[in-house]
């Protein structure tokens, strides 16, 4: 048989260059790149720690600027809203400085995920990388400024001799609760925020106003038991609570639990959904 039959016979080649942008394609690729992400972990680490390096290159105490910062803000608020509130001090300022600390780590987050893709504009355009890398590195990073403030939770609770107990082991899970949250909040207004520039200051607002309309400074015993039901509508204390009250020795209300839980399951839903849309426009955005 000659080589022009061989031809003849063998089924033309057709080369389709239309993409794949169904659903479940584009939610291969997003797991692709949070299974890549986690391969990296510890690049991630080492990225989040090299952040705090160059924050603070130069600084005699380093990171624990911070906590200096936030011991005196505790020590200057604690005698003053406890007055103010007319509680007990003793009650009052573990309590404050628990909700200090935690708020601290929630803001950063918040506000550093705004910019988690727009930040690293020139990394994502000359080097192939998960983007989950750059939402896990803001989380890490926050995660290490929040073991550098425990050293003033742990303070206060020594110098008023006021420990936890073994309900303080409940905060853990709600801990891990907490790091998948961020790591979704860093998702979803990293990409928000690359798509839309105007969204950083408009969630700089809210955040502000968030943090008089959440339970930081004042104890939620404070709104009487008659509305007492209307603190969980609020996600922010949800979430704040479940970490914060087994710290202080206290069990969350199932309400707290249900409703933190429901919260996040609803967050990273929405996180998923468009993230799954948007991953492969972020590089076009910044």
């Amino acid at each position: 048989m000659s080589a022009s039959s061989d031809n003849a016979a063998r089924p033309a080649a057709v080369l389709d260059f239309t993409p794949d942008v169904t659903w479940a394609a584009r939610s291969r690729w997003a797991y692709r790149d949070v299974m890549e992400a986690a391969r990296l972990w510890r690049l991630c680490w080492m990225l989040g720690w090299l952040d705090i390096k160059l924050k603070y290159r130069g600084s005699v105490l380093g990171p624990f600027w911070l906590t200096l910062s936030t011991a005196v803000m505790v020590a200057a608020m604690g005698g003053i809203y406890a007055t103010l509130f007319r509680m007990n001090l003793h009650e009052y300022l573990p309590f404050l400085t628990l909700s200090l600390v935690l708020w601290g780590f929630v803001g950063a987050v918040v506000n550093e995920g705004c910019n988690s893709f727009v930040q690293q504009e020139t990394m994502i355009r000359s080097e192939r990388m998960p983007y989950t890398v750059y939402a896990v590195r803001i989380v890490l990073r926050n995660l290490l400024v929040l073991g550098h403030n425990l050293v003033v939770i742990v303070g206060v609770f020594a110098v008023l001799d006021t420990w936890p107990g073994w309900n303080a082991l409940l905060s853990l899970p709600a801990m891990l609760l907490w790091l998948l949250d961020a790591l979704a909040l860093s998702f979803l207004l990293g990409a928000l925020c690359a798509r839309f520039r105007d969204i950083p200051p408009i969630v700089n607002s809210l955040l502000q106003m968030a943090f008089f309309v959440t339970p930081v400074i004042w104890k939620p015993e404070l709104v009487g038991p008659d509305r007492a039901w209307l603190l969980p509508m609020n996600p922010l204390f949800s979430v704040l609570d479940v970490v914060r009250a087994p710290l202080l020795g206290q069990v969350p209300t199932l309400m707290v639990y249900v409703s933190a839980i429901g919260y996040s399951a609803l967050l990273c839903a929405l996180t998923w959904v468009f993230f799954v849309r948007a991953r492969g426009r972020v590089s076009f955005w910044i």
